[in-house]
């Protein structure tokens, strides 16, 4: 089995910014053709224009807030209109908002599973619709009809009262991947999620530069003593996206630095 994506079609969703950028621009140096999608089409635009064009792949970008299931519609036919088919789906578009977990009047939760579980969920059932009729129309009885990957947290199995919407969030997105991995196990569609921890992205940096000490907070928490980089999460999607990966599904794939397997409180328990 191979690793190599080149010559596959990919939507990849959020990639105007941080791990969704990364991803695409990594599945594009190693030739599949992407369409990026972001509802910040302004700067997926300028993403779009800073390309290397020395990439074997070929991007489309497409702007839209996929919440409306018009927008979703338009994207998979603005996908086959460019590239005929759709392989690989990566959710990676979702938000992270802190709030008062206690205070009745607030909306996160609800904004949140709108977000980075419903919206995700509707795109996949479309894209998978569209990649069983490929199959089909192929006559492709055997072998892989495609790869779905959501990008989801570690927050899904830590208690940090301030996410509590982050937090419900993706251990729903974890739960719909392992469901739906078997609901479309008989369509040899797989589906998969990368769960990670602290990242390098822009919005990171931010927080750093806002709080001198997080950076240190978080090294300390990780085992491996570092932050990972975007393109490390990219290398696992890409994994999980290639056929070499062909009998795993309904897997959360943890890229932490194996900060999810210690006890970060300073008090040790007795």
């Amino acid at each position: 089995m191979s690793f190599s994506i080149a010559g596959k079609t990919a939507i990849v969703t959020g990639a105007a910014h941080g791990v969704g950028l990364a991803v695409a621009r990594h599945f594009l140096e190693r030739g599949a053709n992407v369409m990026m999608c972001d509802i910040d089409e302004d700067r997926l635009r300028q993403e779009m224009g800073a390309l290397d064009d020395e990439d074997t792949g070929t991007a489309r970008c497409f702007g839209g807030d996929l919440r409306e299931k018009l927008t979703v519609a338009n994207l998979l036919s603005a996908t086959i209109d460019a590239f005929d088919r759709i392989d690989i789906l990566v959710n990676a578009s979702r938000q992270m908002v802190t709030s008062d977990p206690l205070d009745p009047t607030d909306r996160t939760v609800n904004d949140l599973i709108e977000q980075n579980l419903m919206t995700p969920l509707r795109l996949t059932q479309q894209v998978a619709k569209r990649m069983r009729q490929q199959a089909e129309d192929d006559g492709n009885s055997d072998g892989p009809a495609g790869s779905i990957i959501n990008l989801s947290s570690i927050a899904a199995r830590r208690t940090q009262p301030d996410l509590l919407a982050y937090s419900v969030s993706s251990a729903a997105l974890d739960q719909a991947t392992r469901s739906l991995a078997v609901a479309l196990a008989p369509h040899r569609i797989r589906v998969n999620a990368v769960a990670f921890g602290s990242v390098m992205s822009a919005s990171l940096k931010g927080a750093i530069k806002a709080d001198r000490d997080l950076r240190d907070e978080i090294i300390d928490a990780t085992p491996l003593n570092r932050i990972a980089g975007a393109s490390e999460v990219a290398e696992a999607v890409q994994f999980l996206a290639a056929d070499g990966s062909g009998f795993m599904t309904g897997q959360i794939l943890t890229i932490d630095g194996g900060r999810t397997l210690v006890d970060v409180v300073d008090t040790p328990a007795h």
